[in-house]
């Protein structure tokens, strides 16, 4: 049997649903099921733990045992199981573990995602111990894809711009409602004019929350979303419309960071990545 496999990106809100609603769609591809990575640390941060600043050593709350934060912050994996149902896939969540993550947490993250719905939920050790970590991952995978799915679109393309923004906002992120700045919405009537309404959506949005805002983690509720801006990329075949602040293009520094990366033939050690 021919498999195919897509990393996705960013969740199920965000990689998941672009790759289901524009790249299914175009291709004909029909997806078997559905790998939902998560890890601890992540959970952790949904329930509340401090922020994470890139280079800075973690705070306890990640490196200890604290099973309050992760059953909080397991209300985000259980959206993101929720969202991979829409689509009618089977969900297998890959607990990727690592060295501080503790029994009774890793059980624990697994306990909920099987509540939530998921197939199953595999804690994954190819972080320490390389491929054969994940076999027991590779046979949830096989196990999900052979049931088969009932694949579905989240919306149909012939629907209004406007309304397939809206059913991306609310129904996969749980937005209350979308507001439409007067570019949007200008923008909106433009294409709609010159024929492009039945495009799929492909939303610029953070990866960081479910909502616009970064610093809102677990589930936010009752939020509107606003939409800045609408871009069409008519060659790829979408319209994307801006969420927020969101920029398109990340700011990169004059000075590539390759510069400072070596290898120590001696050590073997890479030099320079943090």
């Amino acid at each position: 049997m021919q498999s195919r496999i897509t990393e996705a990106g960013f969740g199920a809100d965000i990689g998941m649903e672009k790759f289901f609603n524009i790249k299914c769609r175009a291709s004909g591809l029909v997806p078997n099921a559905v790998v939902l990575v998560a890890t601890v640390r992540a959970l952790k941060m949904h329930g509340g733990g401090p922020s994470v600043t890139a280079g800075v050593p973690l705070k306890k709350e990640y490196t200890e045992e604290n099973i309050q934060l992760v059953a909080d912050g397991c209300c985000n994996l259980q959206k993101q199981i929720q969202i991979a149902q829409l689509f009618g896939v089977p969900v297998i969540v890959a607990l990727n573990v690592f060295k501080t993550d503790t029994r009774a947490e890793i059980d624990l993250v697994c306990e909920l995602a099987r509540r939530a719905g998921a197939f199953d939920a595999v804690p994954c050790y190819h972080w320490s111990v390389g491929g054969k970590g994940s076999v027991e991952l590779a046979r949830a995978v096989r196990d999900a894809a052979s049931k088969g799915s009932r694949f579905r679109f989240l919306y149909d393309v012939q629907l209004p711009i406007v309304e397939k923004i809206r059913t991306i906002a609310q129904t996969v992120y749980g937005a209350k409602d979308i507001e439409l700045s007067p570019e949007a919405q200008s923008k909106i009537d433009r294409y709609t004019q010159q024929g492009f309404g039945n495009l799929p959506i492909c939303m610029a949005k953070t990866h960081l929350s479910l909502s616009h805002q970064p610093d809102k983690k677990g589930v936010p509720r009752d939020f509107i979303l606003p939409i800045s801006d609408v871009r069409a990329s008519i060659g790829a075949g979408f319209i994307y419309p801006l969420v927020g602040t969101m920029s398109t293009m990340p700011g990169l520094p004059t000075r590539p960071c390759f510069y400072d990366i070596d290898l120590d033939t001696e050590t073997e050690q890479v030099k320079g990545l943090f």
